[in-house]
Parts: C-alpha cells; sequence; structure tokens
C-alpha cells in the first residue's frame, strides 16, 4: 500500500507543485485588481466570467470524463479511434455553439443585464470558450499518459503570459477590465497551439458511432452534474448582484478568492486522484488504500483550514510591489474566508467519493446528488443575503457542499462500500469545531502570538486523540527517504 500511496503522492507533488506555482503567478494579479479596480468594476468582470464558467461545462458535455474513463480500460489499437471520436464531435459542436453565441450576442448580454460599454467583452469570451474547450481532451490525455512535466510547463506557461500581459496592460497601458479577457485569450490561444503536435499524433480521420453512443451515455449524466457543481460555485454571483449591487459583488468576490489556498490543494489532489483510482480499481487491497487516502487527504485540507482561517487578515496585509494583497476598499468581507475554505474542503470530500461512482459506472447518480446541492444553494443565498449579506452567501456554499459531499457518501457506499477511518474523521471534525467556536466568538480580541497558540493546540489535538501517530509519520518519511 505505502508504494501506491508514494505513487499517488509523487504525481499529485508533480500537480501540485505546477498548480501551486501556476496559481500563485496568477494570484499576483488579484492586488493589481483589487487596488486598481473599484468594487464595481471588480464585480462587473466577476459576473462576466461566472457566466464563462457555466459555458465551459456546456461546451465540453462531459467528453472530457468520458474519454479518461474509457481509455483507461482501451487497449492501444483502440487509443486513437477514442481520441478521435470525442475531439472531433467536441469540435463541431464547439463550433457550433460559437456561431450561435455570435449570432445571439446583443441578446445575451441584454439578458445578463452587462452594461453597454461593456457588452463588447463578449467577443473575447466566445474565442476563449473555442480555445479552452479545443484543448480540454489533449489535457486529459496527458494526464491519463503520466506526463504531468509536460501538463504542468503548458498550464505554468499559459498562466505566466496571462500574468504578464495583464500587468503590461493594466499597468503600462492604462486598460481597464478589458485587459483581462485579452489576456485570457491570448494565454488560451497559446495552450492549443502547443498541444497542436499531441493532437495530431492521436487523431485518425474517424468518428466511431459506437464509440461515441458509449461515451454520449455516460457523459451527458456528468454534463448534468458537472452545470449543477457550477451552479454551486458561482449561482451565487447573479444572485448577490440582485439581491444586493454590483460593488457588494465584487466585495464578495474579492474575498471569495482568498479561498484560493485551499482550492488549490483540492485541485491539485484531484488531478492526480482520478487516474489513480482508475489504475488500482482493481487492485485487491483498493479499497483499504481508498480509505487511508480520504484520512491523509482530510488531515492536510484541516491543517490548512486551521493556518488559513486564524492568520487570513494577517495575510490580506502582505505587500506585494506596494500594494497589499487586499485593496483596502475589500476588506470588509474577510469574514466570509473561513467559511469559503471550508466549503472548499468538503468539496475535496466530494471528489473523494467519486472513486466508486467512476469504478462502477453510476455517473447517472452525479446529477442528483448535484442538483440537490444547487438547489440548497440557491434557497440558503435568497433566505439568508437579504438578512445577512455576503456572509449568507458564504453559509449557502457550504450548505451545498456539505450536501453534495454527503449525498456522493451514501450513493458511493451503496455500489462501492469503503470502511473508511470513522474515528479519525469525526476527530478531526471536532478539532476544526472547536477552532471554528473560538475562531468567531474571540476573533477581535486575538493577536498574533495567541493564533499561533491555538494553531499550535489544533496540532497538537491530532496526535493527542492519536488521529497522526508518531510512529506512523517516521515510518513514512524513513521509507520516502530510502525511496
Amino acid at each position: 500500500m505505502l508504494e501506491k500511496l508514494k505513487e499517488l503522492s509523487k504525481d499529485t507533488a508533480v500537480y501540485g507543485i505546477s498548480t501551486m506555482i501556476g496559481r500563485f503567478l496568477g494570484f499576483l494579479l488579484f492586488p493589481i485588481y483589487t487596488n486598481v479596480f473599484t468594487p464595481t468594476e471588480y464585480g462587473t468582470f466577476t459576473s462576466i466570467y461566472a457566466y464563462l464558467a457555466f459555458l465551459n461545462v456546456v461546451y465540453i458535455y462531459g467528453m472530457d470524463a468520458a474519454f479518461m474513463k474509457y481509455t483507461s480500460v482501451a487497449d492501444d489499437t483502440q487509443k486513437k479511434t477514442i481520441f478521435s471520436t470525442p475531439y472531433f464531435f467536441v469540435a463541431g459542436s464547439t463550433s457550433i455553439f460559437s456561431i450561435l453565441f455570435y449570432l445571439f450576442l446583443v441578446p445575451i448580454s441584454n439578458g445578463i443585464n452587462l452594461p453597454t460599454e461593456y457588452s463588447h467583452l463578449l467577443i473575447y469570451v466566445i474565442f476563449i470558450l473555442l480555445f479552452d474547450t479545443l484543448a480540454l481532451i489533449p489535457f486529459s490525455s496527458l494526464r491519463l499518459e503520466k506526463k504531468p512535466q509536460k501538463f504542468a510547463l503548458i498550464k505554468i506557461t499559459n498562466i505566466a503570459i496571462n500574468l504578464s500581459l495583464n500587468i503590461i496592460l493594466i499597468l503600462f497601458y492604462g486598460y481597464g477590465i478589458e485587459a483581462i479577457f485579452i489576456s485570457n485569450l491570448v494565454a488560451s490561444i497559446f495552450s492549443f497551439v502547443v498541444l497542436l503536435p499531441e493532437i495530431l499524433a492521436k487523431l485518425e480521420v474517424k468518428i466511431d458511432i459506437k464509440v461515441l453512443k458509449k461515451m454520449l451515455r455516460f457523459g451527458i449524466p456528468y454534463l448534468a452534474a458537472a452545470f449543477s457543481s457550477m451552479i454551486v460555485q458561482v449561482i451565487d454571483v447573479p444572485i448577490v448582484e440582485k439581491l444586493t449591487s454590483t460593488a457588494t459583488l465584487g466585495l464578495y468576490r474579492a474575498n471569495y478568492k482568498l479561498g484560493i489556498f485551499m482550492m488549490l490543494f483540492v485541485q491539485m489532489f484531484n488531478f492526480a486522484w482520478q487516474p489513480f483510482f482508475l489504475e488500482n480499481a482493481k487492485e485487491k487491497n483498493a479499497k483499504e488504500l481508498f480509505a487511508k487516502v480520504f484520512t491523509l487527504f482530510l488531515i492536510f485540507s484541516a491543517v490548512i483550514w486551521a493556518f488559513l482561517s486564524l492568520f487570513v487578515e494577517d495575510i490580506a496585509k502582505i505587500e506585494i510591489a506596494g500594494r497589499t494583497l487586499l485593496g483596502a476598499d475589500f476588506v470588509g468581507g474577510l469574514s466570509i474566508v473561513p467559511i469559503i475554505l471550508l466549503a472548499y474542503l468538503f468539496n475535496g470530500l466530494f471528489m473523494n467519493f467519486t472513486a466508486g461512482i467512476y469504478i462502477e459506472e453510476k455517473t447517472k447518480y452525479f446529477p442528483l446528488v448535484t442538483i440537490s446541492g444547487a438547489v440548497v444553494n440557491v434557497v440558503v443565498n435568497f433566505t439568508l443575503i437579504p438578512t445577512y449579506g455576503i456572509m449568507g452567501a458564504a453559509w449557502a456554499t457550504l450548505a451545498s457542499y456539505i450536501v453534495m459531499a454527503s449525498g456522493l457518501f451514501l450513493v458511493s457506499q451503496k455500489f462501492y462500500r469503503i470502511n473508511y477511518e470513522y474515528s479519525k474523521i469525526l476527530g478531526i471534525f471536532l478539532i476544526i469545531g472547536v477552532i471554528s467556536i473560538i475562531h468567531y466568538f474571540y476573533s477581535g480580541a486575538m493577536n498574533f502570538g495567541i493564533k499561533v497558540l491555538i494553531f499550535t493546540g489544533f496540532i497538537y489535538l491530532l496526535f493527542a486523540l492519536r488521529i497522526v501517530k508518531m510512529d506512523e509519520i517516521i515510518r513514512t518519511v524513513k521509507s520516502f527517504r530510502k525511496k
């Protein structure tokens, strides 16, 4: 089992380091945006990107997930067919979607209440969607072929291009939020062009109808699930804007962005987790292995949550190139950050539970689970925002991820039962609960020293409750050192 955990750790590290570096480069834009743009401008571009996120899901409609599923079990003679079939089909549908988007540009702009002076930004959105979608299946192919270095290099370069153009256009040429869309488009074109040799090497001029039907049967339910999952992630954007103002939306999403540190950990884990559980599903001790992975994931994510929740105000005051990480106009929303971090933690648990659904090919249950989360999100948003403002939106996000993780756990256990380490899991959540109570009742009276003391206590409790055992750590470190 330890060898398997090493394999997952290695891939997670490669994807993780690249993701962390790439996202950190992108995060350098955050102080620029919150120091240069007003909350209203920040809210406007956030609103457009929320709709772009929805459309990203529609454009790929689960075919990247279907490709990974069927490629992982295909022999070498089938590889080109299983790549070409979804790629040509997605390329055709993407072209049709893009044309329709352009033809209905004005009604779409009016439908999302986009100010007239910003309606031309949707042209950039059309082309960003086009090139991003055409790169999704090739990126999935790199993951399955265990080419994390190439995957990482392209992703990091993409973000470096995006970052550089943003800085040049905003700080040196005085562009407004249009700079964000120009930079994104150039970076998306770069990724597609670099992947072209990879695409052409795998293509054959063929669409296998039998394979396509199989992939659509797998992918379409995944579309509903992914769409519902995306609702959970961004539906709060139009709701907050509708119930409050664009400026309040800007305040909310700027602080929501500080949840990126937990999101990064979840994302880098998931990049390695999907190929890992698909490849190890037939191993004799697969379920025991997956249970151990779950516990380790929860321990690491809980430590990240505790650290960031306690020190987020100190982190927000960090200066980069003479600008604080969070602009002065946005600090009023810092109280939502621990809730958003916890929401991302539950999103990570949801990712863990996908293993059983994929292995047993029960993707038809994804929509039920994620739609439940989306409904909870919408209902709680409309219920709490009028009274609690952006705190209500944050609680809605957490509630929806808890519902989704719980729902997928029940479904996954029905078809692929795993005996998780429940006593350790309960202990971790009890410690999180204690820290949460202390944080929200005494946060105003905490100085840096007290925060350090509380965080030290958090780590101590992990050992005192035998959730983390020193002998296991020593054994693991020695094993990795020998490796």
